[in-house]
């Protein structure tokens, strides 16, 4: 018995398996999107404030970008899958696709989780800042308002407590980054 080699894909093979290896797909607030027209305090700044709290400023953690990834984790798994076999099939080009793909997944969920909740109530004078600030036209916070000077519970209009200005919700992206050194 013998064995002709008509293509020699062990090469390939290799190096889509160092590309999948060796890079990382992140999702959050990267430099490159952080900074705001309308302030100082960056959007990355803003976020890890929104996520974590600042009991000392009387916010409330809102959780929002840890959980948003956790969401997506069958979906990304899924894709992740696909990376590995097209690895083992020496597609570089494909293994890239499905990071790529991993990471518009995660944006995804991440800015759906913003959108949906559930998070605690703005405050009251958060509410009245933003009618301020907006010249009343805060989509729902002006409603907001109403119904709780009607007597009804926080958090039953379209207020969202992290969309304002839409400025922290559109710099969420992802970034591929390899984990090589390089010299």
């Amino acid at each position: 018995m013998t064995v002709t080699v008509t293509k020699d894909r062990v090469p390939d093979v290799l190096k889509a398996i160092r590309d999948l290896t060796n890079k990382r797909v992140m999702v959050g607030v990267p430099a490159e999107s952080a900074e705001r027209t309308d302030s100082e305090v960056t959007n990355a700044l803003i976020g890890y404030v929104l996520e974590t709290g600042a009991p000392e400023r009387n916010l409330p953690a809102r959780p929002f970008l840890v959980p948003g990834v956790e969401n997506c984790q069958d979906a990304v798994a899924a894709r992740l899958k696909k990376a590995g076999v097209s690895a083992l099939s020496g597609n570089s080009g494909d293994v890239t696709t499905q990071l790529t793909a991993c990471g518009l997944i995660a944006v995804s969920s991440v800015k759906d989780k913003m959108d949906t909740g559930p998070f605690t109530p703005l405050a009251d004078a958060t509410l009245e800042a933003r009618v301020r600030r907006n010249n009343g036209s805060q989509v729902g916070a002006a409603e907001e308002l109403a119904s709780r000077r009607a007597g009804n519970q926080p958090g039953t209009s379209l207020a969202q407590p992290l969309i304002d200005t839409g400025n922290l919700q559109n710099s969420i992206t992802y970034v591929i980054r390899d984990n090589r050194r390089r010299n």
